[in-house]
């Protein structure tokens, strides 16, 4: 990299990096879950774990809108020599650095099923489909805005792209990497 370049990852990418690890394993103890009978019973349970996770998914994709909005807001138009991290690098960081989070949280997920049944594997899916949402509502202010938002390697701390550290966004256009808008795998 030349003098003054930064390695820019997509905020969208980040965001949606967690959806997956959180959605396949939540829904994997959820069904474990099911089956084990616990102490309040299957139908509290379930039931109990079904609005859970609507609660959840809608703290997940509404926490720390305005903050997105307004380094989207305040975005500057990234130089020449900025780095452009790809997708798959984005991913594999983000995932790689909460490794050992997601399988404890898998483990209390599965092992809440002793006391509510399924109810904790319903919150972590909660979690990944709030992510998930959050990364399509990032895409569409990417495409109603026709731009791509990026930000700093260096300022992301603990996978958090509106973290305080954040002290604003870079934008390119829409063709710029290798993601389509929201976060996803660019069609090619």
């Amino acid at each position: 990299m030349g003098r003054g370049a930064q390695s820019l990852a997509r905020v969208a990418v980040i965001v949606r990096a967690g959806a997956a690890p959180l959605w396949w394993p939540g829904l994997l103890a959820a069904a474990i879950g099911a089956l084990v009978p616990g102490l309040t019973g299957r139908r509290i349970g379930l039931l109990a774990g079904a609005a859970l996770f609507l609660i959840t998914a809608a703290v997940v994709a509404l926490a720390r809108g305005r903050r997105y909005a307004e380094l989207a807001g305040g975005a500057t138009r990234a130089g020449r020599s900025d780095f452009l991290q790809d997708r798959a690098v984005t991913v594999r960081n983000w995932r790689r650095g909460r490794r050992w989070w997601l399988f404890g949280a898998f483990l209390a997920a599965v092992a809440s099923a002793f006391v509510l049944p399924g109810a904790g594997g319903m919150v972590l899916a909660g979690a990944g489909a709030g992510l998930w949402l959050k990364a399509v509502r990032i895409g569409r202010r990417e495409q109603r805005d026709d731009a791509l938002y990026w930000v700093r390697t260096d300022w992301v701390e603990r996978g958090r792209p509106a973290g305080k550290r954040v002290k604003g966004y870079r934008t390119t256009g829409p063709m710029a990497g290798d993601a389509a808008p929201g976060g996803a795998r660019r069609r090619r």
